[in-house]
């Protein structure tokens, strides 16, 4: 757009002097009427002077809308060259950071109100897009009660998504919740196959077979191992599961509903973090986390708003960078390099919350580790 508006500029000037420069000659030509030889001699050599001078002119305006174009090449090239990398890095680390900062909110921090905390997560998200819709940043669907009445049951299964997760990351160290959730892919492949009838080749299901034993087998080796939050986890796979196999009928019933035809991505996420307040405030009562949050002397940290106000903060960020990621790259380098991230997330949440491991449950981490890149790489196939 600048380099435009640049380029028009100096073509506006040059045709100005131009005009400046034919009116000149045309007085000349007015003043030399009826004069002698010499004066009409003198007139041509004023004529070739200013020829010359137009086109030197015209020359260098030439230059410099080359030299601009090649400045707005330069910038597509590096931009090609290097939006991969940042859009991938990006998403890597929003999507480390998140499960760092709820597991620090919910554990290091002892908050025992994890719906609460999904509320405020989504609270933020809510007023966030809105901003940016208001604003025109993004194109946001406008909402109307038809489309609500289609969105509820897919936003049901995602607020016990999201709810189940929280509490499974309270109770489980983060590398092996990063394992067990690999037992969401095969619920979905399961799904797909007797819902969607989608065949998948030997490969998928020799990864899938490699997940099942390294979850079985981290399990059994778990140090840590919490009944509660491996109850948590398994809900949470389920959810999953069904909400990702759920959300694929609803969007193709909610797209005649919308005004543009189709529903983007940020359209969904406004409708899954606006439409679950309600039921998350229908939950906190249900559970009594409203008592709970309100007298709880942890709330009163400075530094646990700043974790908690960041997650929130972080989780819209995920969805803002892997769709910048998917953009950039496709769906094969995008799901290859989400599983080639929980091996960060793994060590990470090992180091910095002091996990004790052992040598078999070492094992059966980096076991299930390959078995979601192998994952990738057969879905690639």
């Amino acid at each position: 757009m600048s380099s435009d508006f640049k380029s028009n500029g100096l073509e506006a000037k040059s045709s100005g002097r131009d005009c400046l420069a034919y009116d000149m000659l045309d007085d000349i030509e007015e003043q030399g009427t009826g004069s002698s030889t010499s004066s009409m001699l003198g007139n041509r050599e004023g004529w070739s002077l200013t020829e010359r001078f137009l086109r030197g002119h015209r020359a260098s305006a030439g230059d410099r809308n080359d030299l601009l174009d090649a400045d707005e090449k330069r910038g597509q090239l590096l931009r090609r060259r290097y939006g991969p990398l940042i859009s991938g890095i990006a998403y890597c680390i929003s999507s480390c950071s998140m499960i760092l900062l709820n597991k620090v909110v919910l554990t290091s921090y002892n908050f025992n109100a994890g719906i609460s905390l999904m509320f405020y997560q989504n609270l933020i998200c809510s007023v966030v897009v809105i901003l940016l819709g208001v604003s025109g940043a993004v194109s946001v669907e406008k909402l109307n009660w038809k489309l609500i009445r289609v969105w509820i049951p897919v936003n049901v299964i995602f607020v016990g998504m999201l709810v189940s997760g929280m509490y499974s990351l309270k109770y489980i160290n983060i590398a092996m919740v990063t394992i067990l959730k690999n037992v969401t892919n095969i619920m979905t492949a399961i799904g797909e196959f007797y819902i969607f009838r989608k065949h998948q080749n030997q490969k998928v299901w020799m990864a899938l077979f490699l997940m099942i034993i390294s979850a079985v087998s981290g399990g059994i080796t778990d140090l840590s191992f919490d009944a509660t939050g491996y109850t948590w986890q398994i809900l949470n796979c389920v959810l999953t599961a069904s909400y990702s196999l759920t959300l694929r009928r609803v969007m193709d019933k909610a797209k005649p509903l919308t005004r543009s035809g189709s529903l983007s991505e940020f359209s969904m996420v406004l409708l899954n973090n606006l439409l679950s307040l309600p039921f998350a405030i229908f939950l906190i009562i249900l559970f009594g986390e409203w008592d709970y949050v309100m007298t709880v002397d942890v709330v009163k940290l400075p530094m646990f708003w700043i974790f908690a106000t960041a997650s929130g903060f972080l989780g819209l960020a995920i969805s803002f960078t892997s769709m910048w990621f998917l953009h950039q790259t496709g769906p094969t380098t995008y799901s290859l390099v989400g599983s080639l991230n929980k091996i960060p997330i793994s060590i990470a949440g090992i180091i910095v919350f002091k996990v004790p491991l052992s040598l078999p449950n070492s094992f059966s981490i980096l076991f299930g580790l390959f078995a979601g890149i192998f994952f990738a790489m057969a879905k690639m196939s």
